[in-house]
């Protein structure tokens, strides 16, 4: 385990306004919740707050707390540490001018605030399993005791949405160390708590906060915040005072407990990386650490009658929920990489119930309800998915519970099922889709305009079919079950394949027998998947020329880019408003999560482990950049690839994770 911060900042970073808001901070609770901001303090996101609760776990989130503004009183002088932009265009207080260190303590974010002799630390963590916040304030230095008032701001808003109070008023009611707070009647009530404090009730609106991430989102850039509370406590050298938030009335204000409990749970995480991997812990790059604990961020309980132990992913933070197609993908690195394979089967023994018509659902609305069905990869995933479980771990029991589930997952593409998904007997390949319909990973729709149109055969959903169909041919062996009409699937899929070869090109046609279109030469990244899945239908002159294709187009430092430059509708920067953005996504911004598959196509072609390694490393460099201590789902496609998008992204994380294991201990091209 590391001996000290990995992710570190001093006044060169913190006293820069820009610099610090630039660089996002997260912590999370595992059930969907989380607490987010920048090093500077301030605000920039109608997301960032101290309790982003999910009400409804994993989802539902609601931002309670958005901050706590802090005043300390110390030898005769003032300081407030807060920083706030506002619709005026000032910053008021420039709290972050305070800032002499900020760092990661594991995933802890710390902040080090010096006011003459005195040394003020915060830190902010969350308890796992529940909508409770903590901040704690540690004097570290100081000739004399300090004292302290304590703000706290809230609101009661759907984490996608901004407020504008008018003449809202909520019921703020004194309780024993704090305030309970009910927004409107059928609310669900919060706390404010600190036990080492005096407490008293306000109600004052704090209008026209101004975030500027999303002016530059083109969205709603002014919040109003809720003044509900005024603690005030004393300090003295050596002591600490914590304030908490939490929806729940009964949260546990013994600190130090709480406190532990969350270092022994990381504690806990790096110990299952290393007892799996222990040859491997002592030479993994420091920002390979990291990513154990930002791995851990994305895993959420997400219980079931069936499965009340049911776990689930979540996609990304800030704004993503838990989708079917990215769970199947991040499964591996997040799990079986980090010794976690008891959290891999939950989540596949959980997503089984979802099955339905041989599909799983594409996500999982962020207020409830009934999932959508609506992707053609996220099944194909499961069955990847299924084959590294099965490798890692052997489990006969739960491969026993899943093969009739995947059985008929196989039967219901060869029949046809939703959106046109059908075999096609004349080659055996996999078509999908129809008019205005997007189905694959690459899925902008702008009202009736579908940016990348993608319906007929796709190279990596045909490459995940038939590794689907030799996965089964394989489970069916081992359980001693029919598997001849799986291989004949695969072998008629295999020869069809060879389809997508554009000899003009020399690399795979992205798409074939698309209506209107025919077969679509544009040069994009799926292709790369038939390269580096277990089952390659490609020839290997075949696979080397999709591998240099892509390293000499679309490979940049930190992924692939989604279209190559020069290529019709190529867009270098990812920006502006939802059509903007939408127009950009796939039509050549960078996407980190296919670095992985590269490394590990590179791989298996060019046999040079120090080479394919080395193509991870300025991505994992990133946990400095943008989401600290993670990594973004996306990225500029023109130099110098700044990050966009979520700061945290799961298949990012897991992608970097699982290829830089598999390339370490594979001896398969030594």
């Amino acid at each position: 385990m590391p001996e000290q911060a990995e992710v570190q900042f001093g006044r060169e970073i913190c006293g820069d306004l820009a610099a610090a808001e630039s660089r996002e901070w997260l912590v999370t609770n595992g059930i969907g919740g989380y607490a987010s901001g920048t090093v500077a303090g301030s605000q920039t996101r109608r997301y960032h707050g101290l309790l982003v609760a999910a009400l409804q776990p994993p989802v539902g989130r609601t931002q309670l707390v958005s901050a706590i503004d802090e005043i300390v009183h110390y030898a005769g002088e003032d300081f407030s540490l807060a920083a706030h932009r506002w619709a005026s265009g000032a910053v008021d207080p420039p709290g972050h001018l305070l800032l002499e260190d900020f760092h990661l303590e594991g995933a802890m974010p710390v902040w080090t605030y010096a006011m003459d002799d005195a040394l003020l630390e915060k830190r902010v963590w969350m308890r796992q399993g529940e909508n409770t916040t903590y901040i704690q304030y540690t004097l570290a230095r100081g000739s004399g005791a300090i004292e302290i008032e304590w703000k706290a701001l809230v609101n009661y808003r759907d984490f996608h949405s901004v407020t504008h109070a008018g003449d809202w008023r909520m019921n703020i009611a004194p309780v024993e160390n704090g305030v309970r707070i009910s927004a409107f009647d059928g609310a669900i009530p919060f706390y404010l708590k600190s036990s080492a404090s005096t407490c008293e009730p306000h109600h004052e609106w704090y209008v026209d906060c101004y975030l500027g991430k999303e002016t530059a989102r083109g969205l709603s850039d002014r919040d109003d915040r809720l003044f509900a509370a005024l603690f005030r406590g004393k300090l003295g050298a050596g002591y600490s005072v914590t304030l908490l938030a939490s929806t729940e009335a009964g949260a546990s204000l013994d600190v130090e407990t709480a406190r532990a409990e969350r270092s022994n749970h990381e504690v806990k995480l790096f110990q299952a990386w290393q007892e799996k991997k222990e040859a491997l812990a002592e030479d993994a790059p420091s920002w390979l650490w990291q990513l154990i604990l930002a791995a851990d961020q994305f895993i959420v309980k997400r219980s079931l009658p069936e499965e009340p132990e049911g776990r689930s992913v979540i996609a990304g933070y800030h704004w993503f929920g838990d989708w079917g197609r990215d769970t199947m993908i991040a499964l591996p690195g997040l799990t079986l990489v980090t010794g976690r394979a008891d959290v891999a089967k939950q989540i596949l023994l959980a997503f089984s119930r979802f099955v339905d018509k041989g599909m799983l659902p594409n996500n999982f609305p962020d207020a409830g309800g009934k999932p959508e069905y609506n992707t053609v990869d996220a099944a194909l995933w499961y069955f990847e998915s299924i084959r590294q479980y099965f490798e890692a771990t052997q489990d006969n029991a739960a491969l026993q519970r899943l093969f009739p589930v995947l059985a008929g997952m196989i039967d219901a593409h060869v029949a046809g099922t939703r959106y046109n998904i059908h075999v096609d007997p004349a080659d055996g390949l996999l078509y999908a889709g129809g008019p205005g319909v997007q189905l694959t990973w690459m899925d902008a729709k702008i009202g009736d305009w579908v940016v990348t149109p993608r319906a007929g055969k796709p190279v990596e959903i045909n490459a995940l079919w038939i590794n689907a169909l030799e996965t089964m041919a394989g489970f069916a062996g081992l359980l001693a079950k029919p598997g001849e009409a799986y291989e004949k699937l695969a072998a008629k899929a295999k020869k069809g394949f060879q389809r997508f070869w554009d000899a003009n090109r020399n690399c795979c046609f992205d798409v074939i027998d698309s209506p209107g279109i025919g077969n679509d030469a544009a040069l994009r990244p799926n292709q790369i998947f038939a390269v580096s899945l277990p089952v390659s239908p490609l020839t290997p002159e075949q696979q080397k020329a999709v591998v240099d294709v892509c390293a000499q187009r679309l490979l940049t430092s930190h992924g692939l880019r989604s279209l190559a430059p020069g290529e019709a509708g190529y867009t270098g920067h990812y920006g502006g408003g939802p059509r903007e953005r939408d127009a950009a996504y796939h039509q050549g911004t960078v996407w980190g999560w296919l670095l992985g598959p590269f490394a590990l196509a590179h791989y298996r072609v060019y046999h040079n482990r120090e080479a394919a390694l080395r193509f991870l490393e300025p991505l994992g460099r990133q946990i400095y950049a943008s989401g600290l201590g993670t990594l973004s789902e996306i990225f500029d496609g023109d130099a110098p690839f700044a990050p966009r998008g979520c700061i945290a992204q799961a298949w990012t994380v897991a992608e970097v994770l699982r290829a830089w294991h598999a390339i370490r201990v594979s001896t398969k091209f030594d």
